[in-house]
């Protein structure tokens, strides 16, 4: 659970196709490397993903996804015991990764893709990630729309966190996300991290992802490359903590986890 200053959570992608950086490590020994390379350089928790939830990304088989995360896991396992997160909408894989020593389960999908996720969280008895996504990958930035973005992204995951906790999961083992980026327009991003307060009112921990994602290049047309986006991000992260975020999940983990120190140093 959150600390006294908010933690860093280090992205490592064990796919072909991520939006920022896929296929830099889907061999094994490179995702290793590079997630005790974060490690080093101060992520407090490594998000360990298989398949790609960038917008228009294809399905993952199950059984691939697992060969992809599972070697990872048990290398970094043996080698750090830095908190591990499984960053996957399958119960399967979940359960594979916890077997394998992740700590947590990230669900871009809030525990909802497969009927018998709450029941499985509770079964592994691990911290778990309820994120928001309208839609879902293929077709979430097909033009998003919100009344008010941010009650109906705050209910909805007051709902979900209800749901599995009727199925067993322990309150103290939830965190919530508003899932910037996924299902919603620039606008949309801008207003859920400008209220974050208002979703961290609910009780849990926050996770917030705003690391090299589109609403930057919608404030700086420059930043066309994910990788120019690095001073948005961390002015977003900046003002996510300040409204209460516990956890921050970025690629670029040296630069965050020093702003983060910053930050918290500042604010006593």
């Amino acid at each position: 659970m959150p600390s006294s200053r908010p933690l860093v959570m280090g992205i490592v992608n064990v796919t072909p196709d991520s939006f920022s950086d896929g296929g830099r490590f889907l061999d094994h020994e490179a995702a290793v490397a590079h997630a005790l390379t974060l490690v080093g350089q101060g992520a407090d928790i490594l998000d360990i993903g298989g398949e790609s939830t960038r917008p228009g990304a294809p399905a993952v088989d199950e059984a691939e996804e697992i060969a992809r995360v599972v070697p990872v896991i048990t290398a970094i396992r043996a080698k750090s015991d830095v908190r591990v997160s499984i960053d996957t909408m399958k119960p399967a894989v979940a359960r594979a990764a916890v077997q394998a020593g992740a700590d947590m389960w990230n669900d871009v999908a809030g525990l909802g893709f497969a009927p018998e996720a709450p029941a499985v969280a509770a079964v592994l008895g691990c911290e778990v990630v309820l994120m928001h996504m309208q839609g879902e990958p293929r077709t979430m930035q097909d033009a998003p729309r919100y009344d008010d973005v941010v009650e109906e992204v705050r209910t909805f995951l007051a709902e979900r966190a209800e749901k599995v906790m009727a199925a067993g999961v322990a309150r103290e083992k939830i965190w919530l996300d508003p899932g910037v980026g996924f299902g919603k327009t620039p606008a949309h991003n801008l207003e859920l991290i400008r209220h974050l307060d208002r979703i961290c009112d609910l009780g849990f921990p926050v996770l917030l992802g705003v690391s090299r994602k589109r609403f930057v290049q919608a404030l700086d047309p420059s930043a066309t490359s994910a990788t120019d986006r690095l001073g948005g991000s961390l002015a977003a992260a900046l003002y996510g903590v300040a409204k209460g975020a516990a956890a921050v999940r970025v690629h670029d983990v040296r630069e965050t986890a020093q702003a983060v120190k910053t930050w918290a140093a500042l604010a006593g």
